[in-house]
């Protein structure tokens, strides 16, 4: 075809008139083209990572997926299909990704007992005011009967929710105080943020307990406050009991999650037969899951086998049942939330959890493995077979993550969330970890090329221009050769017969 197309494309004439063209050309021209280059593929290199650090992909590539390839005829390959997909084993309400719903921390610490101390001793801040605020809100909601029928105490302690200075809000619940001895909010208030230790915490919440009356939401926040109470004091039996009176007096408020306030204080008692048994009846395919309940499954399973689990007899003689049920259920909990593991094994700091969490989120990891890490290090071998077996989950999940494997698909929209939960001092962990794409390799290898070729024809301009000709010298060379070779080596009749035909 070249040779067919030789006299129309004017092939000789062009090859000719090129290798004049490179004769002429002088080392200023190298020196402007190779820093030009250099130029134009650094500044895609800078707008590529910028967009690559905003929305977690290259602009190149979304361009090239979400326009050329319809245009070409190709599938869009959309992950959003498979978040909805069906997963066999699990009934988990579906949600969409852009609807990450945030949880009240079931375990979450005494702001002046516990996160003020820990302000006074580092200077940080561990709360963010997102955080805080989605507390105001809660109390707000859940303290707030009928606003048409709002006492005046009522009304301050209203206001006092949404106060950003924590001393304005501990001064407004004395006013109330004052307008009524028996504000039980207020005394709450007190007792979350005025009080430095436990104790004066719990004095306070009894006070509270006592002015209740049959306000139902403001017993049941004061009861569960003064058992978490009971069990940072140590007296764990009296926090189970209270706790398990709870549950049966409002079986119907599973939404607050106290069962897993009742599992970890009964982790504390190793109790663990009391643990199984809640676990069967909160563990179930029609509830839904957390990090609580898939780990603390995961531990006692592990628990049964890891004294003895060692995994080079493992992969000589092969795992028993007991083992393989135990592998199988961190694999679940892993899949459910894959940032815990890093945290119980200690190769990411802990720091004091969040007011709230998000469920298979980096601020569930932290809540889990700040009240729970010391629950497996007693099981004596369970982080050693947590150690061995944890990163085998990934290998069974497809990627990208289109569909899960024991789960509905990990959402994408955890990191966002975190990162407005967790502080600024806080490494946000995130899943899946986002590979670099290939563009922005191959711009910065090229830019990285260019450059050095600007850099080695700025300071050696003579040699770069020849060794620039003898490459495109090189270049051009093999169709030159080859028009000559069949020029050769085929009579031009055949080449008139061809033409005619």
């Amino acid at each position: 075809m070249l040779y067919v197309l030789r006299s129309p494309l004017k092939l000789q004439e062009s090859f000719v008139a090129a290798s004049v063209f490179l004769n002429t050309l002088t080392p200023k021209f190298y020196v402007a083209l190779t820093g030009t280059s250099s130029l134009i593929s650094g500044l895609i290199l800078i707008f590529e990572w910028w967009y690559f650090r905003k929305y977690g992909t290259s602009f190149i590539e979304q361009v090239s997926v979400s326009h050329l390839r319809p245009l070409l005829g190709g599938v869009e390959n959309s992950s959003t299909a498979g978040l909805f997909s069906s997963v066999p084993g699990d009934t988990e309400p579906r949600a969409s990704v852009s609807e990450c719903k945030v949880w009240r921390n079931p375990l979450n610490l005494f702001r002046g007992a516990e996160y003020s101390r820990y302000t006074w001793a580092t200077g940080k801040e561990p709360l963010t005011y997102y955080d805080m605020n989605l507390s105001a809100q809660d109390h707000q909601t859940f303290f707030t009967g009928d606003t048409q029928q709002l006492k005046p105490e009522d009304a301050v302690m209203q206001k006092a929710w949404r106060e950003r200075n924590p001393w304005a809000r501990i001064k407004a619940a004395y006013q109330a105080i004052e307008l009524n001895h028996e504000c039980a909010t207020a005394y709450v208030l007190l007792a979350e943020e005025e009080a430095t230790t436990i104790t004066e915490a719990e004095r306070l919440f009894k006070q509270a307990l006592k002015s209740a009356g049959r306000d139902t939401n403001v017993l049941i926040y004061i009861k569960r406050r003064l058992a978490m109470c009971a069990r940072k004091l140590g007296r764990i039996k009296e926090a189970v009991k209270m706790m398990r009176d709870l549950l049966k007096e409002f079986p119907l408020l599973g939404m607050l999650n106290i069962h897993e306030n009742l599992l970890e204080a009964l982790l504390e008692l190793q109790a663990y037969a009391d643990v199984q048994a809640v676990l069967a009846k909160y563990d179930d395919i029609s509830l839904p899951k957390s990090a609580a309940i898939c780990y603390t499954s995961a531990l006692l399973k592990a628990r049964a086998v890891s004294d003895k689990f060692s995994p080079e007899s493992a992969s000589r003689r092969g795992l028993s049942t007991a083992e393989m049920n135990a592998v199988e259920a961190i694999h679940r909990a892993v899949e459910f939330n894959p940032h815990v593991p890093k945290y119980l094994l200690e190769m990411k700091s802990l720091i004091l959890p969040p007011e709230h969490i998000l469920k298979r989120g980096d601020s569930e990891a932290v809540a889990y493995a700040f009240f729970h890490l010391q629950h497996w290090k007693r099981a004596e071998g369970a982080l050693n077979l947590l150690h061995c077996t944890w990163e085998g989950t990934f290998r069974m999940i497809p990627y990208p993550l289109e569909k899960g494997h024991l789960f509905y698909p990990y959402p994408g929209c955890t990191e966002t969330a975190d990162r407005e939960l967790l502080p600024s001092f806080h490494e946000v962990s995130v899943y899946p970890k986002k590979d670099l794409p290939f563009f922005i390799l191959f711009t910065a290898g090229l830019c990285s090329f260019t450059a050095t070729l600007a850099m080695l024809t700025h300071q050696f301009p003579e040699l770069m221009g020849v060794f620039a000709k003898a490459f495109l010298s090189t270049l051009f060379a093999p169709l030159g050769f080859f028009l000559d070779k069949v020029e050769t080596f085929m009579p031009s009749s055949f080449w008139h017969q061809l033409t005619l035909i």
